[in-house]
């Protein structure tokens, strides 16, 4: 087991991250400046995975139980509209609460949404735990093994011939080779990186060595390896976020890992505008309104767990 600072046992809070991202649809869907563009990748979205159909069913049918979500033909949203979505969020949220517990339950270790947690293991080896993060470690004689159930951690191991450090999680068995890496749990593109030594990285029966200023990229079923920014991906660690050149789409899917509830984009073209800056992981609103300031996209902020970012709904 773990021994060390700001670490968590499985007794609290979370959101399933596919029921956050149908929730998320079911808002940006029913707004009234809903584009092609943003249908097309919804369609896409749920397309890609039955569990994304599901949830988005289950959301959208207790939203239009409640009454809360306009027919898509209207083009105007009155204030209560507005109320409805915050209301109904609220209680969705509430569902991925319970449904995000479950890891947490499992887990040995965790962070809590918006937290940055480390742990020293009984090895010696040390973890960082990103925002909303849980593992579950398997040490034994012939393996020091870790299960990444969500989220993202970075590891910094201490060598040891007789038994390998392995980290399974997203698809991936990654195998440390005497390294500080990271991993992470969710769909991303870039699901491992390494800032010292290396890693073998085994998925679908293919490996792939990873190196020092490398990080993995995922595309469908191919692995490749290329040079990356390691030190930029993992200054969280420092408590920054920082990005040159990303586009504020996966900006705010970025902020969005950081707090409760979600930050919807409402406007397509907004979303491929460059960002450029470093924001603090701890208050993602200040984080918003500098975006809001700097790039003049509007912020509407629905409830503590909806903001809307792009064209502003209109109210009538």
């Amino acid at each position: 087991m773990a021994s060390g600072d700001n670490i968590h046992t499985p007794e609290a809070e979370g959101e399933d991250p596919v029921y956050e991202v149908a929730a998320g649809w079911v808002a940006r869907l029913s707004s009234p400046d809903a584009t092609i563009a943003d249908r097309d990748a919804f369609e896409a979205w749920r397309a890609a995975d039955p569990a994304h159909a599901e949830a988005y069913a289950e959301m959208e049918t207790l939203w239009r139980k409640l009454g809360h979500v306009p027919d898509r033909r209207h083009r105007r949203m009155t204030p209560g509209g507005l109320a409805g979505i915050a209301v109904a969020f609220v209680l969705c949220a509430a569902l991925a609460f319970q449904l995000g517990l479950v890891d947490r339950l499992r887990s040995d270790i965790w962070s809590g949404v918006g937290d940055i947690a480390h742990a020293t293991l009984a090895d010696g080896s040390r973890i960082d735990l990103n925002t909303d993060t849980a593992i579950v470690l398997h040490f034994g004689e012939a393996e020091r093994g870790i299960e990444l159930l969500r989220g993202e951690a970075f590891f910094d191991v201490v060598p040891d011939p007789r038994r390998p450090f392995v980290v399974r999680g997203a698809g991936l068995s990654v195998r440390a080779v005497g390294t500080r890496f990271f991993v992470r749990a969710d769909d991303t593109q870039s699901p491992a990186g390494v800032v010292e030594g290396s890693v073998d990285v085994a998925a679908l029966g293919r490996p792939v060595r990873v190196s020092a200023g490398e990080a993995l990229h995922r595309t469908g079923a191919t692995l490749s390896v290329a040079p990356a920014d390691v030190d930029r991906a993992t200054a969280w660690r420092m408590g920054r976020l920082v990005f040159s050149g990303e586009r504020l789409s996966t900006v705010l899917t970025e902020l969005d890992r950081y707090r409760r509830g979600s930050i919807i984009l409402l406007d397509a073209a907004a979303g491929e505008r460059r960002v450029t800056g470093s924001f603090d992981p701890h208050d993602t609103d200040e984080a918003l309104d500098a975006i809001a300031s700097s790039m003049g996209v509007s912020i509407t902020r629905l409830s503590p767990f909806l903001v809307l970012v792009g064209s502003p709904l209109r109210r009538s």
